[in-house]
């Protein structure tokens, strides 16, 4: 179809709604690919985008119309943030995680809805909740900071950063310190959504949320960070010495955080198959350039497209079935996350997530390396399209979590589950 948008390269089964938030992202498109190579050769965020993004009302993408957003769904954000990783990976990717946000009200008012909290609490978690998404909707940009340079054995994220009660001027608050080592849009963002601990606490029923502005007194960003990859995304985090912020602006209700996960439908906060979907955007926008330029030069004595030599066409072949590949899982989660009725227990759900992850990022990445083959030194250039997918698409490796991390767990998950059934009742 001539008419087809990026978006249903991926999703090729929008409704008619979703066709028309897709046209938003199909827009903001030609503005993103030609700051690409800027971004990444600078290492900085266009600045720019955002008002890009929120005069396109992409900032509410995910926010229910009933506060002030578009309505979309899990997969309006996999098509948007994949049809953004075929123009700029690095807006994509931060693009992403200002969408992770809106899970944040999301979920605590599926919570409520569960019956999950006393009716004492309901008032606080859903004036929260409501904050962030009626706050999205009208055009802040969130940068969600939860990953901190501590290191857990047990957990892929582990909170450090501290919450202490605090009065100010005769209003209650909280007095947020720590480090959060990655989170796009540093320095960019109008306001920083923080994870933290209550202080006194050691387990997630502990875990608080606090809307922090950019500017508050006590925000600093990190150093800036030199990245292999995904340069312009602005990740190199924040500071946080005595930051107040008050009580108003914060979800410090314990167990909250952990009532929300228990209603996510698996990828942790249930939006997180769409940073992998970036991934593959960009795989197929490398794969897209590498075949346009292989088949448009030619062979200097015959005069046949160089796409057509024996060594290039294995290549493209290799390449062609990572792509695929990558494709046949990313839209797999995506079936298990958004089917309803459930297709399969949660369990399941999470555990096919702890593979996927892993096994996108890697045939993405194998695509990226065929482009460099096939595209010979005229295309190992540092900033070119096939520089910037290569290091762009190692950065999908090392992310969140290795591919090795999630086979490892999936792995005690099945064995675990058959060393069970092992001692399942027997008939007497």
């Amino acid at each position: 179809m001539s008419d087809r948008l990026t978006g249903e390269r991926l999703v090729g089964d929008m409704t008619d709604a979703e066709r028309d938030r897709a046209r938003r992202v199909e827009q903001v498109l030609p503005a993103l690919r030609a700051a690409a190579e800027r971004a990444d050769a600078d290492g900085v965020f266009p600045v720019e985008h955002v008002a890009l993004l929120r005069d396109a009302g992409l900032l509410g993408l995910v926010v229910p119309q009933e506060f002030g957003g578009l309505g979309g769904t899990l997969r309006d954000l996999a098509a948007a943030t994949y049809a953004m990783g075929t123009a700029c990976p690095s807006t994509a990717l931060a693009y992403f995680f200002h969408n992770t946000s809106a899970s944040r009200g999301l979920l605590p008012l599926e919570a409520i809805d569960a019956g999950l909290f006393d009716p004492a609490d309901v008032p606080t978690v859903r004036a929260f909740a409501e904050k962030v998404l009626t706050t999205m909707a009208g055009g802040t940009w969130l940068a969600n900071f939860a990953s901190e340079a501590v290191k857990s054995a047990s957990a892929n994220i582990a909170i450090a950063t501290t919450a202490t009660p605090s009065t100010r001027d005769g209003a209650e608050g909280w007095l947020i310190t720590g480090e959060k080592s990655f989170g796009c849009a540093t320095g960019v963002a109008d306001t920083y959504l923080v994870t933290a601990r209550v202080d006194g606490t050691t387990t997630a029923e502990g875990l608080a949320l606090f809307l922090v502005p950019r500017q508050a007194p006590g925000v600093a960003a990190r150093p800036a960070w030199d990245g292999l990859g995904m340069r312009g995304s602005a990740n190199h985090g924040i500071t946080l010495d005595q930051v107040w912020v008050p009580a108003a602006d914060a979800l410090t209700v314990p167990g909250a955080f952990v009532k929300m996960l228990q209603c996510s439908r698996g990828s942790f906060v249930g939006n997180q198959l769409a940073i992998t979907a970036v991934y593959v955007g960009c795989a197929q926008g490398v794969y897209d350039e590498t075949l346009q330029r292989l088949t448009a030069k030619t062979f200097a004595d015959t005069g046949r497209p160089i796409a057509e030599s024996p060594m290039h066409q294995v290549i493209i072949g290799d390449m062609t079935e990572n792509l695929q590949t990558a494709y046949l899982w990313l839209r797999r989660q995506l079936e298990l996350e958004t089917s309803e009725p459930p297709l399969v227990p949660k369990n399941e759900v999470y555990q096919q997530w702890r593979m996927a992850k892993g096994s996108i990022c890697e045939n993405a990445f194998a695509v990226a390396m065929g482009a460099f083959k096939a595209s010979g030194t005229s295309g190992a250039t540092m900033h070119g399209t096939m520089g910037r997918a290569l290091r762009d698409l190692a950065m999908g490796l090392v992310m969140t979590f290795p591919p090795e991390r999630g086979r490892l767990e999936v792995a005690a998950m099945v064995t675990a589950d058959r060393a069970n059934d092992l001692f399942a009742s027997v008939a007497r």
